[in-house]
């Protein structure tokens, strides 16, 4: 997946060198939004204006996540898949910092607004602050997706997968980039990547259904 991000990368720069603008996307596609990609989790539950976040031993709440994806993986219904995606989102929200999390509160309300620039403020000093911090770059690939920074936003999701490989909205993200700028069958490998890990994303599932129809179009 790396290599592909960076392959995918140098073709961008060399698109962008050449002629300074982004690959022609078409004028059946629609300006990037923040709801092209997974919906971001709701900030942390607070109290007197401030963030809450539960203290956790480190190791408990990994073998608690790992457990998770695989029930995530298992379920037997869009409900289940839905309550433990929701789960993980929330154990993805916590930095163990205070600062982190009020900005991270406040760069998502921003992207909500489609207020990208703020949002970006916010989330540049969140990586700065905890750059182990995943969601905290992939908040960010989304801020650069929607100002249309193919090459920024896939540098932040390679971030994201290096900490977080079983990120679903990063590969989301990705396939997503890639079936913009052409990559069809790559966009194809990733969101199947994606739906493995969690079954319950219909735009995955409609992607890949839409996706595997114009291949089959393509070869008669």
């Amino acid at each position: 997946m790396r290599i592909f991000v960076f392959a995918l990368l140098y073709v961008l720069s060399a698109s962008l060198a050449g002629a300074q603008t982004v690959p022609e996307l078409g004028p059946e596609v629609d300006p990037p939004s923040a709801e092209d990609f997974i919906p971001l989790p709701e900030a942390l539950p607070q109290e007197g204006g401030k963030v809450v976040v539960e203290d956790a031993d480190p190791d408990t709440e990994k073998s608690r996540l790992e457990q998770l994806y695989s029930d995530l993986a298992e379920a037997k219904s869009p409900k289940s898949a839905e309550r433990i995606a929701r789960e993980i989102q929330l154990i993805w929200m916590e930095s163990g910092s205070d600062t982190v999390d009020v900005l991270m509160s406040r760069a998502g309300r921003a992207i909500q607004s489609e207020n990208a620039a703020l949002a970006l403020d916010f989330l540049d000093v969140v990586v700065i602050l905890n750059p182990s911090y995943a969601e905290g770059w992939n908040r960010r690939a989304t801020v650069h997706y929607m100002r249309e920074d193919f090459g920024k936003s896939l540098v932040d999701i390679e971030r994201t997968l290096a900490l977080e490989p079983r990120h679903w909205g990063a590969l989301s993200g990705l396939a997503i980039i890639q079936r913009r700028l052409g990559f069809e069958e790559e966009a194809l490998v990733t969101f199947r990547q994606a739906l493995e890990i969690n079954p319950g994303l219909e735009n995955a599932a409609k992607a890949i259904e839409d996706l595997e129809k114009d291949a089959e179009g393509e070869g008669v």
